[in-house]
């Protein structure tokens, strides 16, 4: 796509009626393409079909603009039907880059996975968690006991981290936010912040007694024995966003909210 032409445009919806048919509405105003094919991906409903938009753009390459029918839309930009290419055009990038999930469960399987917002491992039973936490191959915490543990980058910091009491950060810091969900021992560890390059281990221990699981966005992998960590440092994703709706104002925003 070049400066003066018109970007091809894909329309994904949520199942709510009010989403679908204003998918309808603007393909039939503006042209549709596959999503495969689109130079952008309009995505028609809140954060969790803005992440899935992110997750197709990774194959393709497109560029992802969220108008909102959800309830938060913290990564959306406001419904409007009109002007759409000229409000495309004047759009401001924001850039993340997702975390790499991969590890191996009790029975030796393999799996990998990406995740745009945070890699959480949770409780799958009644039994507490224990976890040791290793960053860049050396040992940190002996034994973390709680409900989980996650990791999250910071466009994901306002989502399950934020509920979990982790830190909000802002778009371009360059860290990671490690943050226990409702830890036991060690009683005052709150988390820590990690440099973006990091490496981050978890090993599950007593994984058959105490099984825990790893969701990677929205891909659980379950009975875990061990999970690495790190940034895709070799995939861009591109949100774009209205200049009254600028990401990195909004985290900002976010930590001054009652």
């Amino acid at each position: 796509m070049t400066s003066t032409s018109k970007p091809s445009l894909a329309f994904l919806a949520s199942p709510k009626p009010g989403a679908l048919a204003a998918k309808e509405r603007l393909e039939q105003r503006y042209g549709s393409v596959s999503v495969y094919d689109a130079d952008i991906i309009i995505a028609l409903g809140g954060d969790g079909l803005m992440l899935d938009a992110l997750h197709t753009s990774i194959s393709t390459g497109a560029q992802v603009y969220g108008m909102n029918f959800g309830s938060v839309g913290f990564l959306m930009n406001d419904f409007h039907e009109d002007n759409l290419i000229e409000r495309i055009a004047a759009a401001e990038p924001a850039r993340i880059r997702p975390l790499r999930a991969s590890g191996e469960d009790i029975h030796h399987n393999a799996f990998e996975a990406l995740a745009i917002n945070e890699v959480s491992l949770l409780r799958e039973t009644r039994q507490t968690a224990k976890i040791k936490i290793r960053i860049d191959d050396k040992d940190r915490l002996a034994e973390l006991q709680a409900d989980g543990v996650l990791v999250a980058t910071p466009a994901g910091s306002t989502a399950y981290n934020l509920s979990a009491h982790g830190p909000i950060l802002p778009l371009d810091s360059k860290v990671l936010a490690l943050t226990p969900i409702s830890a036991f021992r060690p009683r005052r560890w709150r988390g820590a912040l990690l440099p973006h390059t990091v490496k981050v281990s978890f090993e599950v221990c007593e994984p058959s007694y105490r099984p825990v699981s790893a969701v990677a966005d929205n891909k659980e992998f379950r009975e875990i024995v061990r999970v690495d960590v790190e940034e895709a440092s070799d995939i861009t994703l591109t949100m774009l966003f209205d200049s009254d709706r600028n990401l990195s104002e909004r985290i900002l925003a976010e930590q001054f909210e009652s």
